[in-house]
C-alpha cells in the first residue's frame, strides 16, 4: 500500500475501489440528512464535513436534505439554522443543493402503494402499546397483527383511506411484511407510515400520514441518486432495513450505506433531546449560548469554520465510537487564532497605575505589533500617558518566590513601552487597593534596556483616558464531569453542570482600537486568551466580548493538581 492509500479513511478507500470498478457511472454523490427538530451541534460538524468533503474531494454532487417526516417536532426556525450553519461550515452557498423529504411525499405514497400491491406492505390496527406488548423477545416471534393477512386489495382501500384523514391518530399505521422471528428487531414488520394531525411547516394541512425515517432514508437516497449514503454506527443494524425496502421496489436507483463512528466529546453531552432541556430548563441561554457544543453556539463563542474543519480531520473517521478529548477541540481553535487573530491589549479587572515621574498632561503613541505570527499584519498606535490600568493580579503586596510581576520595589516591563518600578500603593478605607504609584525609565521605550539590564515580569496595560468599557464574558466548559452521559452513571446529567462555567465581567478597559470591531471579529488579547466579539448583544455602547479559549490549557493543570 502507498503512503497515499495509507492516510485514506476506510470510506475513502471504499468510494477509491468503487471508482477503479467503474461504479454509479463514476459519480460521487453523498448527502448531509438532519432533522429539523433542533440545531447541530459538533457532532453533526464531524458529519457534515465527511459527506461534503468527499463530495468536494472526488468531484461529485453534495445535498443538505432535510428529513421533515415529523410535523409534530419540526420547525422553521431550525430549518433555517441549519442551512445557515452548514453554509458557515462548508463556506459554500448552497442555496441550490437544499432538499426536503417534504419534496417526495407523493412519490414516497406511490412506492408504498406498489409494496402494499406485492403483499409486502399492510395496515395494521394495533396501538403503539400492543406493538410493544407484542413484539416478542429474542427467542419468541412477535406476535402478528390482523392486517398481516388482509387482502393486498383491503390494504391498499384502508392505505387510501388513512391518507383521505378518515383515522384519527394511533389508529391504524402501515407496515412492512418482513419476518416476525428476525433476530434484528428492525425487521420485524417494521412500521413504515403513522397518522399525524398536525400542520407541516412546508406542506401545511395536505398530508395527514407520515413516512418513518427509516422508510423514507432509502428512498430519498435513492430519489436524488446518492451513491454513498454516510450515516453514523447507530443506524449500523437499520442498513438491513434500508437494503430491504430498496431490494423490493421496481426499477429505482441502488444507493448504499456505510456507517462511521458519531463523534463524542468529553464534559460535554451530544443528545439533541438532553440539549433541548438545557435550552428549555433555563441552563443556557439558549441554542447559541456560547457554552453549549452546538455550531451557532461554537461560532458565537469564536470559534472558525476553518478551526472546526480542522478538529473534524485531525479525529479521523474511524469504525468504533470513541470519547474524543475537547482538549483536541480546544487546541485546534488555539492554532488557528495564534495565527489569524489580531493581538490587543485589554484589562480585565483593572487598577490604576500612576507613574510619578511622567510627565503631567503628555499623551504618546506606543507602537504595537498586530500579530507577530503574520508580520503582514503590521503595527498599530497605542495611547500612553501617565495614568494606565493593569490588572489588580498583577500587583502583589507580599509576593511568594517566582513572582516576576509588580510589588513595591520591583522594576517590570510594560508591554511596548517602558521599564516601570513600584514605589508603592494606595487603600480605601475598606483595605481595596485603589491605585499602584511607580516610576518610568524613559530610556527603554519599547521595551527593551540601553544598558542592557534585564526583567522578568512584562504586564498590559492600557490608557486611562482612552480606554474602552465593555463587558467580557468568561465561558468555560459546562460540565465537571469527563463523561456526564455516562449510561452507567444513574445520576441525572444536569448534576454534573459546571456552576463556574459563565463570569461576566462588567467593567473591562479594552485599548481603543476595539471600538472599531465588528460582530464576530477575533481577537487575542495578550496574557489572557482568544476573544470574539458578540454576535448577538453587543452594541456600541457597551460591546460584549466573549472568551473562546484561554491561551494554554489550565483543566490539564487543575486536573493534575486533583
Amino acid at each position: 500500500m502507498s503512503e497515499t492509500e495509507t492516510r485514506l479513511n476506510f470510506i475513502e478507500q471504499i468510494i477509491e475501489q468503487d471508482l477503479a470498478d467503474g461504479k454509479n457511472g463514476g459519480v460521487v454523490a453523498t448527502r448531509f440528512p438532519p432533522e429539523p427538530n433542533g440545531y447541530l451541534h459538533i457532532g453533526h460538524a464531524k458529519s457534515i464535513c465527511l459527506n461534503y468533503g468527499l463530495a468536494k474531494r472526488y468531484g461529485g454532487a453534495f445535498v443538505l436534505r432535510f428529513d421533515d417526516t415529523n410535523p409534530s417536532k419540526e420547525e422553521t426556525e431550525y430549518v433555517e439554522s441549519i442551512i445557515e450553519d452548514v453554509q458557515w461550515l462548508t463556506g459554500e452557498n448552497l442555496s441550490d443543493r437544499i432538499r426536503f423529504a417534504s419534496d417526495y411525499f407523493e412519490q414516497m405514497y406511490v412506492f408504498a402503494e406498489e409494496l402494499i400491491k406485492k403483499g409486502k406492505a399492510y395496515v395494521c390496527n394495533q396501538t403503539l402499546a400492543e406493538m410493544r406488548d407484542n413484539r416478542g423477545t429474542p427467542s419468541i416471534p412477535m406476535k402478528p397483527s390482523e392486517g398481516r393477512e388482509f387482502t393486498a386489495e383491503k390494504n391498499l382501500d384502508l392505505f387510501k383511506r388513512m391518507r383521505a384523514g378518515e383515522f384519527n391518530e394511533g389508529e391504524f399505521t402501515l407496515r412492512a411484511k418482513i419476518d416476525l422471528a428476525s433476530p434484528n428487531f428492525n425487521m420485524r414488520d417494521p412500521v413504515m407510515y403513522r397518522i399525524i394531525k398536525a400542520a407541516h411547516h412546508r406542506t401545511g394541512d395536505k398530508w395527514c400520514i407520515y413516512p418513518m425515517y427509516d422508510w423514507a432514508h432509502g428512498l430519498e437516497d435513492s430519489i436524488e441518486h446518492i451513491t454513498h449514503s454516510v450515516c453514523t454506527l447507530e443506524f449500523e443494524h437499520h442498513r438491513q432495513l434500508y437494503d430491504w425496502f430498496l431490494d423490493n421496489l421496481d426499477d429505482i436507483w441502488r444507493p448504499h450505506q456505510y456507517e462511521f463512528a458519531r463523534l463524542n466529546l468529553t464534559y460535554t453531552v451530544m443528545s439533541k433531546r438532553k440539549l433541548l432541556e438545557l435550552v428549555k430548563g433555563g441552563f443556557v441561554s439558549g441554542w447559541s449560548d456560547p457554552r453549549m457544543p452546538t455550531i451557532c453556539g461554537l461560532r458565537r463563542r469564536g470559534y472558525t469554520s476553518e478551526a472546526v474543519r480542522a478538529f473534524c480531520r485531525e479525529i479521523g473517521v474511524a469504525k468504533m465510537n470513541s470519547i474524543i478529548d475537547v482538549v483536541k477541540l480546544e487546541n485546534a481553535i488555539r492554532e488557528d487564532l495564534n495565527k489569524h487573530a489580531l493581538r490587543r491589549m485589554g484589562v480585565l479587572r483593572p487598577v490604576k497605575l500612576l507613574i510619578e515621574n511622567y510627565p503631567e498632561g503628555k499623551v504618546e503613541q506606543i507602537e504595537a505589533v498586530n500579530n507577530p505570527e503574520n508580520e503582514a499584519e503590521g503595527t498599530r498606535l497605542i495611547p500612553f500617558s501617565r495614568t494606565l490600568y493593569i490588572e489588580h493580579d498583577d500587583f502583589m503586596e507580599e509576593p511568594p518566590k517566582k513572582y516576576f510581576r509588580l510589588s513595591v520595589g520591583r522594576e517590570v516591563r510594560l508591554r511596548y513601552a517602558y521599564y516601570v518600578t513600584c514605589t508603592g500603593f494606595d487603600k480605601d478605607i475598606d483595605g481595596n487597593i485603589t491605585q499602584i504609584r511607580c516610576t518610568y525609565d524613559p530610556t527603554t521605550r519599547g521595551g527593551t534596556s540601553a544598558d542592557g539590564r534585564k526583567v522578568q515580569g512584562t504586564i498590559h496595560w492600557v490608557e486611562v483616558n482612552s480606554a474602552l468599557g465593555a463587558e467580557v464574558r468568561l465561558y468555560d466548559r459546562l460540565f465537571t464531569k469527563e463523561n456526564p452521559d455516562d449510561p452507567q452513571d444513574l445520576a441525572d446529567y444536569k448534576t454534573y453542570m459546571n456552576l463556574n462555567s459563565l463570569e461576566i465581567i462588567a467593567n473591562a478597559k479594552l485599548e481603543p482600537s476595539l471600538a472599531d470591531a465588528v460582530a464576530e471579529q477575533r481577537f487575542q488579547f495578550e496574557r489572557i486568551g482568544y476573544f470574539c466579539k458578540d454576535i448577538v448583544n453587543s452594541d456600541n455602547a457597551t460591546p460584549i466580548f466573549n472568551r473562546t479559549v484561554s491561551l494554554r490549557d489550565t483543566w490539564a493543570k487543575i486536573e493534575k493538581k486533583g
